[in-house]
């Protein structure tokens, strides 16, 4: 049974998100998540990440099919790095994770156990899936933008 988050949503609810969250909110401007990017925006929620998070979003900016300018991927990566703490890697975590398939992903599982984070966001199906396990369910959420979107207060 996965984490449930309360509604209202609490003030400032900490939360990671994966790099694909970060490029449908701000490099795609995902219309469907506009009311979620305004509330992260607005405060609604604490962000967390870590350096080698914030390298594969330089490094996926920079890929050519997303055909951004360095300007453009500087300017999307400095405003998502704003609004995040950032926490460093934990030498002595405290519970082993689940290893996900796909490696680059573990860091974002390990990032929510070690800021104390609510929710992961994503849309990988893998990683969604993880959240079903006991050692991570226990802990935080993961869930895609739009379930999150979906608890928010109708104002927001």
């Amino acid at each position: 049974m996965a984490t449930s988050l309360e509604t209202p949503l609490p003030a400032g609810l900490p939360v990671v998100l994966d790099t694909n969250a970060v490029l449908s909110l701000w490099m795609f401007e995902d219309p469907a998540l506009a009311r979620l990017r305004a509330a992260i925006e607005g405060g609604a929620f604490t962000l967390f990440t870590r350096d080698d998070c914030l390298g594969e979003l330089a490094r996926v900016l920079a890929y050519s099919q997303f055909r951004q300018t360095p300007e453009r991927q500087a300017e999307i990566a400095a405003a998502y790095r704003a609004r995040c703490t950032l926490v460093p890697a934990c030498e002595a975590p405290t519970c082993e994770l689940p290893a996900c398939l796909d490696r680059d992903d573990q860091k974002f599982l390990e990032l929510a156990r070690d800021s104390g984070a609510r929710a992961l966001l994503t849309r990988d199906k893998l990683v969604l899936k993880l959240g079903r396990r006991p050692v991570i369910a226990a802990r935080f959420a993961i869930l895609t933008p739009e379930r999150l979107q979906s608890l928010l207060a109708p104002q927001i």
